[in-house]
């Protein structure tokens, strides 16, 4: 048994670690700085208090809270030296990666919903996805994201003893610990392998596709060319990120490891990438997104201009 484990982080190399540092600090600050500004525009504009974007701030709180989970680790361990995670700061950082990846899945699921609702049964959008339906999914996401981890990490509590207490990588995630246990793990890789599949990939995809699926069928039903290039705009942007998403995952879990690093770099895109990519996707390719900055940049220049009206500046 252990008390601590050893992060090895992104790459062995002393020249390397500097520009590692500087990079993943430049990731973690435009994570922070693209969220936050979407979640602002969202809770101060009325234009977005609508349900896809309230989705959208649930899963801006995901990406950033996600990043700030697998890569506080590479910066402390630069300014501080010290490479070393408690055993049960470890299994903590794993539990919540976890959770938070479930449930920004799950959240990408319930707008796949949000998106059928507005484009198949619009008269009736308001109606079926009000504040109380919307609360009650965001709750669900949140509350079975949590839950469906602790499974593992009580598998992970009883594994007896470790071949080494060195984790070949930057974060403590569920597949190095299985690569280092010397104990018996054949429950445990079932329920990965099982509950990875049914529930982030086969059933989120069926539902995301089923929705597809009656959203393509009513848009190629539109008389009106314009129409249909405006409903296949509204869902462009949830589309690319659920393409993203599943490509890292693929990249991150499904293809083996080279032995170059092809793990930890499909890992830090999955952790790091995709979060910086989010907010740009909705916000360069959604036009209520960028007019609620506009309309809150200029209101920022108004009440400038009258603060300096007033004090004769």
């Amino acid at each position: 048994m252990v008390t601590y484990f050893i992060i090895k982080g992104i790459s062995d190399v002393p020249e390397l670690q500097v520009l590692i540092f500087v990079l993943v600090l430049l990731i973690y600050l435009t994570v922070l700085a693209g969220n936050i500004t979407l979640l602002l525009l969202v809770c101060l504009d009325s234009h977005l208090h609508t349900p896809m974007y309230f989705f959208l701030a649930n899963l801006s709180i995901v990406d950033m809270t996600s990043s700030t989970v697998t890569l506080h680790k590479i910066l402390l361990m630069f300014i501080t030296g010290d490479n070393k995670m408690s055993y049960l700061a470890c299994m903590a950082q794993s539990y919540m990666f976890g959770c938070l990846s479930g449930h920004g899945i799950f959240i990408l699921t319930v707008m796949s919903y949000d998106r059928y609702v507005a484009i198949c049964r619009p008269l009736n959008y308001h109606a079926m996805m009000n504040l109380k339906v919307c609360l009650l999914l965001a709750s669900f996401c949140w509350i079975f994201g949590f839950l469906q981890v602790i499974p593992f990490i009580w598998l992970i509590s009883e594994i007896s003893c470790f071949s080494t207490n060195i984790i070949d990588h930057f974060y403590c995630d569920l597949v190095p610990f299985m690569e280092i246990a010397c104990s018996d793990i054949t429950v445990l890789g079932s329920l990965n392998i099982v509950q990875g599949m049914v529930i982030y990939i086969i059933t989120p995809f069926l539902l995301i596709s089923i929705s597809y699926i009656f959203i393509i069928w009513t848009i190629l039903k539109i008389r009106s060319s314009t129409r249909r290039r405006k409903a296949f705009y509204t869902c462009s942007s949830h589309l690319t990120v659920i393409i993203l998403l599943y490509t890292s995952l693929i990249l991150q879990y499904a293809i083996p490891d080279n032995g170059l690093g092809s793990k930890k770099l499909f890992s830090l895109f999955n952790t790091a990438m995709v979060p910086v990519l989010n907010p740009l996707i909705y916000s360069l390719k959604n036009k209520d997104v960028k007019m609620a900055f506009m309309r809150r940049i200029g209101k920022r220049e108004v009440e400038i201009f009258h603060c300096k009206a007033e004090t004769g500046t």
